[in-house]
């Protein structure tokens, strides 16, 4: 069967040797490395995909970060990963290639990883997370081939990040109010608000996933399949929206979005619409939970509408929504409380008759 090539990415045979090219629509060719599960093709197509020009292909002493980050790109757990997933992947592997490696496996300690690897993201806790959750992906992997017998970032504590909002009703009414009607932004925030999913699934929805009533469209994260009901907000949007390819949302030039692109294309509409820059567009999909949280939807229901895989990611949802009900129920009450209790001079003796003066 042959072998499933990532987006952009063409395979030309000639004789009997494939060559491999990545290419976005009818723009130039750039040439990739003939093996397309090795860490260089990895590495040369990631470069592409940010406009850069290939990185120079160049050997790994035995022993270090970079031999071990090679045979790692060869394994079974990262070849059987979803191209999405692929992606995210390199990005960090890369980084993390460049930087340590040349250093040795056997090297690396609690000390060395917390100064060498992680200090250089004191500043950044995101990255320095992801850092660190794709180094123990290696460690494991050392572990695996007998490099190491140990794990040597045991006991480093994760770097706290701020976690991805919801948005407010007054950030959604402005969003609106910039972009209405008929935009190409109010579409893309139509169908994150509506639909509930992530950019990576958003970019590459098609008309053919809706049938006037409903709409079913698989995970890419996860490759959880879910259906969905179409709300009167997404319908006013695709209704006014111009059917002008496969794709919903496509660029100046007629073509789908990139990921990346569309992530900067829903960047650049939230900042032109004024809103913070926490204001994120994965807020959305947050949104939405929330939403079906407060009109009570059941930790189940809201599992299945978003895709989520675990219960406990949706009851995040339902927990906020009852205490918001609780702490209103419980203000209400103590409204009541105070409407009903008797005033602070309330008297004994007030509205008896008193006793008659000399009356024995």
């Amino acid at each position: 069967m042959p072998r499933k090539m990532l987006p952009n990415v063409e395979r030309n045979l000639v004789g009997r040797k494939n060559y491999y090219y990545f290419r976005i629509g009818k723009g130039p060719r750039v040439r990739l490395p003939d093996d397309p599960t090795s860490a260089e093709f990895s590495a040369a197509y990631l470069a592409a995909m940010n406009g850069d020009r290939p990185p120079a292909i160049k050997r790994d002493a035995p022993g270090t970060l970079g031999a071990l980050i090679a045979s790692y790109l060869r394994s079974a757990g990262y070849v059987q990963l979803r191209d999405t997933s692929k992606l995210g992947y390199m990005s960090r592997i890369n980084r993390i290639r460049e930087d340590h490696g040349h250093r040795t496996v056997s090297g690396l300690t609690r000390e060395r990883i917390i100064s060498k690897v992680l200090e250089p993201y004191a500043d950044r806790p995101a990255a320095s997370l992801d850092t660190l959750k794709k180094l123990r992906i290696l460690i494991r992997h050392a572990i695996d081939l007998g490099w190491l017998t140990q794990d040597p970032s045991s006991g480093i504590k994760r770097s706290k990040t701020k976690e991805i909002r919801a948005w407010t009703d007054a950030e959604l009414a402005a969003f609106e109010k910039r972009w209405p009607l008929g935009t190409k932004q109010r579409t893309a925030y139509a169908l994150m608000l509506h639909v509930g999913a992530a950019r990576v699934d958003v970019h590459g929805i098609t008309w053919a996933q809706f049938d006037g009533e409903r709409i079913e469209y698989t995970r890419s994260k996860t490759g959880v399949a879910v259906y969905g009901l179409m709300q009167p907000g997404l319908r006013a949007a695709l209704d006014a929206t111009k059917k002008s390819h496969v794709t919903i949302l496509n660029t100046e030039f007629g073509k789908p979005f990139t990921v990346a692109g569309f992530s900067g294309f829903m960047r650049d509409a939230i900042r032109a619409a004024g809103l913070p820059l926490d204001c994120r567009p994965h807020g959305l999909r947050k949104t939405m939970g929330r939403q079906l949280a407060d009109a009570n939807a059941t930790a189940h229901d809201i599992m299945a509408a978003l895709g989520h895989t675990t219960l406990a990611q949706a009851e995040n949802y339902t927990r906020e929504a009852d205490r918001k009900r609780g702490g209103r129920r419980a203000v209400e009450r103590l409204n009541d409380h105070k409407a009903n209790k008797p005033p602070q001079n309330w008297s004994e003796n007030l509205g008896k008759i008193g006793k008659t003066k000399g009356e024995t």
